[in-house]
């Protein structure tokens, strides 16, 4: 056995060889697809130039302070005997200055620009522009889309083609795009990285997104918050296709075929809204009309009452003992479904006429939500943000040193005060 001292020793790495291991690393990131900073909508676009214009008012501070702790470091080893040596300094006022007032201007910066893109950008906002050296024609009209996050799914709905799919968007080029977006049961995250940012899909509620496409192309849309097991194969693929394109896709969609899943009407809803995991694309020539709403208020199974319906007569104060039958109508969990849809799936005559009484009372346009769109500022130059008129420019001084011009005023509005 060879005493201690004379084992060989473990070889290590040198300082060049561990550099030239960590340069070698960096190789792998030639193949990441940096779609987030260069996509191919005009949204993603100007989201994308923030996340770059936020970096580089950032690196105005990281870089220097970088170079003066490398700086500093250096300058006040142990063994740099030139290096001034006063252990009662405790204050400087021109460094206090540099270190506070340098962040705070950056600041003011992030600030400004967030305030004004996050107005600008909002998704529920109509999109002005379809890229930056075009604005949207006055008389276009977007194309709508509504959006479900099923379990572990997406289904897309457009109502104006009258069709339906699953697991697969096809989108027009340089057409405005408006998505109706809800969930049917968790909440998820619609996702395509190369049209826009992501917005959340709830389930009873209705989100928007608008955006557009410029380049025709093959993209991918995700959810992008975790929503159970099968989270991980909840993609879908985006096609991005000429107009007339899009007009064959939507015909072909129609005529049916092998890929047609035939009519999506409630029944068939109901099967497809089962948890399900790596579901291949599925077409449907056509879809009931009321469907989308129907999932929106939570609605689809027969005998089950809408949400909108329930919210109209709490508006009107309830209905007393008489409607206490509703109750068993509102079961909304998962838990509760099924049961509530076996107690209700034969309606007695009694309900079915109370049923009718309460559509009657409550709903002039069946299920529908309010629209919460923003329409797109007339000059995105100004600083306008949701529901605000442009600010109104001011002289502060007028000629001859007079007094102060006063701005112009907004007319409020009237507030209820409550005295209960």
């Amino acid at each position: 056995m060879r005493p201690p001292e004379s084992r060989p020793k473990p070889r290590h790495p040198s300082a060049l060889a561990k550099i030239v291991a960590a340069l070698s690393l960096t190789g792998a990131l030639t193949a990441c697809n940096s779609v987030v900073l260069s996509p191919s909508g005009d949204v993603a676009q100007q989201q994308g130039d923030l996340v770059v214009t936020s970096t580089l008012l950032m690196l105005i501070i990281i870089l220097p302070v970088m170079a003066a702790t490398a700086f500093f470091a250096w300058h006040y080893r142990a063994s740099n005997k030139e290096a001034r040596y006063d252990p009662h300094w405790d204050h400087s006022t021109q460094l206090e200055l540099l270190i506070w007032a340098a962040p705070l201007l950056i600041i003011i910066c992030l600030g400004a620009i967030t305030w004004v893109s996050t107005h600008l950008l909002d998704p529920y906002r109509t999109i002005g522009r379809i890229d930056a050296a075009t604005a949207v024609p006055a008389d276009a009209k977007p194309l709508e889309v509504e959006v479900v996050a099923l379990d572990w799914k997406w289904l897309f709905i457009y109502p104006e083609q009258g069709v339906a799919t699953v697991n697969e968007l096809v989108v027009p080029t340089n057409r405005p795009l408006q998505f109706k977006i809800t969930s049917s049961s968790v909440m998820n995250s619609f996702f395509v990285p190369a049209m826009a940012g992501q917005i959340y899909a709830m389930p009873g509620m209705e989100t928007r997104l608008h955006a557009v496409i410029n380049h025709p192309g093959e993209f991918i849309g995700f959810s992008a918050n975790y929503s159970g097991a099968g989270f991980s194969h909840m993609r879908f693929a985006t096609h991005a296709v000429t107009d007339a394109g899009f007009d064959q896709w939507a015909q072909g969609v129609k005529a049916g075929g092998q890929a047609n899943a035939g009519t999506l009407d409630r029944a068939a809803y109901l099967q497809l809204e089962k948890p399900s995991e790596k579901v291949p694309v599925m077409r449907f020539a056509s879809v009931s009309p009321d469907l989308y709403n129907a999932i929106l208020n939570m609605c689809v199974e027969p005998g089950k009452m809408c949400m909108s319906d329930m919210m109209a007569i709490d508006a009107r104060g309830g209905l007393g003992k008489e409607g206490i039958r509703n109750v068993q109508m509102l079961a909304y969990d998962r838990g509760g479904r099924q049961a509530a849809a076996q107690a209700t799936a034969n309606p007695t005559a009694a309900m079915q006429r109370e049923l009718a009484w309460v559509r009657a009372l409550c709903r002039q346009n069946p299920g529908s939500a309010p629209d919460h769109t923003i329409k797109a500022p007339a000059s995105p130059r100004v600083l306008s943000g949701a529901g605000l008129s442009e600010p109104q420019s001011a002289p502060i001084f007028s000629h001859g040193q007079e007094a102060l011009a006063a701005p112009a005023q907004t007319p409020a509005h009237p507030t209820q005060i409550s005295r209960n």
